[in-house]
Parts: C-alpha cells; structure tokens; sequence
C-alpha cells in the first residue's frame, strides 16, 4: 500500500482562529484503500482537520496536494467533484420528503424535455445506492420514520451518489445503539472493500480498532502518533492521547486500565455483530 503515491497529502497544515492555533504544522499522507481513524481528546482539532479536507475551512498557511495535484478548496462543491465527499455529524434530512427525495436533495434529476423532476430516474440511482450498501431501506419511507442508524446510512448513500474517491466521515457513530454501530462498521469495511478510502474521526475505540487500518493521534493541534492497527494498542493510543509518558503513573494505571479492559469487552461484542451484519 505504502510503496504507491499518497491519495491525499497535507504538507505543514495550520489553521489559526485569530489567536488560536486549532492545527499546528500537520504532515499527512492517506493512501488509496485506507480507513483512517483520527482521535484525540475533545478540541484537540480532529474536525477542523476534516472541516479542513473538505474545503469548509481554509488553511492558514501549508499545502494539500489530491490525486498529485496541489488544491485549494474554498468549499464543500468543489471538494465533491474533485471527489472528496463529507458525511458531519448531525446530518439533516428533510422529515416531510422520502427517502429518495432526500437522497437528492439540492441536486434533483430533471427530464431533458420540459425540466420537471425525473423521479424515476432518481428512485433507480436511489435502489442503487442503498443496494451498494446491502441496505433494506424502502425509498419511499418518509425519513421521518427512520431510525437513528437508518438515518445515518441514509447519509452515506446520499454521499455515494457523488461515486466519491475518499469518503470523510465525522463522528458516524455518535449516538447509534451497538447494533446500528455495528452495521455502520460494517458499511465502512464493505466501502474499503470497493476500494475506496475513508478518514474517519471517532471517540469510541473499541470502533476504531474494529474498523480502521491505520490511527493517527492528534494532541493540542499536533499529530503526536500515526500507527498501523496491527502495531499499536489500547494502551498506547490512550497514552498519546492524554500525555501520560510513564507506565507506573497511577492516573493510567488505575482507572484508565480498567476502562482499557472494559473497551476490549465491548470490542469483542462489536465485532462479533459487525462480522454478522456482513453476511
């Protein structure tokens, strides 16, 4: 993976509000197939960094360079067709419309002859969407009748319609109960499988080591650790988080370790659904 060209690259990125540096100097390279995790503590800058990528926020100063082409993006447009398609947190829906219109909203299809909207064409390009995700979701339920998980699958096929390159994903987890992470898990694996790419930011880390292949850690704007999944740990991850250097500190070695074992469990039960929602 890592002997061809990096996808994505961002050279020395900062971004300051007025007096705050929210990212200090980040150095990154995401390769095609990957499902990055960034973590880090709340504020630490993991969705300016995402807000950053997909052209929402403007760096102050640094290069990102997309497909070995320098960009500058001043939106989310222009990030979509170059292939850079972004799924926030609290991804709103119209409740009134179905499922399809929602999938379309903004940029509904119209009949060449007399511009009236092709709702046929759209039901189809919908099908499609959510079969790409094994998805059993009727498009034409109201979204307002959807679950939380629903919902949020919803977004992601409303993402694929654009057939982006690298997916960016905040928080898609939040608020989902373990089987609907399980299946959203899922969804990422089956993404990765096709061969896209995904940066996922994530707190829960019985998530990201069921699903990501590489963790960067950020820490006061600064990435303190990038580590293959295979290669790194609980332990580690929390450490680079929190700043805690030494093994005997009774701060990590007390009541972090026990949530530590407590993730694990969790982690277990999570892949176990995970491998289940796959089949």
């Amino acid at each position: 993976m890592y002997g061809q060209n990096p996808l994505l690259q961002l050279k020395d990125i900062s971004v300051n509000f007025g007096f705050t540096e929210a990212l200090k100097s980040i150095t990154l390279d995401i390769y095609s197939k990957e499902i990055v995790a960034i973590v880090g503590d709340n504020g630490v800058g993991k969705s300016t960094l995402i807000k950053t990528i997909s052209g929402l926020i403007q760096p102050t100063k640094g290069r990102m360079i997309f497909e070995d082409k320098e960009v500058n993006l001043h939106s989310i447009r222009e990030a979509n067709d170059l292939g850079i398609a972004t799924v926030f947190q609290g991804q709103e829906f119209c409740d009134n419309l179905d499922v399809a219109s929602n999938l379309f909203l903004g940029k509904e299809m119209r009949n060449k002859s007399c511009h009236t909207l092709n709702k046929d064409a759209m039901a189809c390009e919908a099908r499609k969407a959510l079969q790409e995700l094994t998805c059993a979701i009727r498009i034409h339920t109201p979204i307002r009748l959807l679950s939380s998980g629903q919902r949020q699958t919803v977004a992601l096929a409303r993402m694929l319609l654009s057939n982006p390159k690298l997916i960016l994903l905040d928080e898609p987890t939040a608020s989902l109960s373990l089987t609907q992470t399980a299946e959203t898990l899922s969804y990422m694996k089956r993404l990765r499988s096709q061969g896209r790419t995904i940066i996922l930011v994530c707190h829960n880390l019985p998530d990201v080591f069921a699903v990501a292949t590489r963790i960067v850690v950020l820490r006061q704007g600064k990435i303190v650790g990038n580590h293959d999944v295979s290669e790194t740990n609980y332990v580690q991850i929390i450490r680079e988080m929190t700043g805690i250097e030494d093994e005997e500190d009774d701060t990590i070695s007390s009541s972090i370790i026990d949530n530590i074992n407590e993730n694990q469990k969790l982690s277990h039960k999570r892949n176990a659904l995970i491998s289940r929602s796959a089949k």
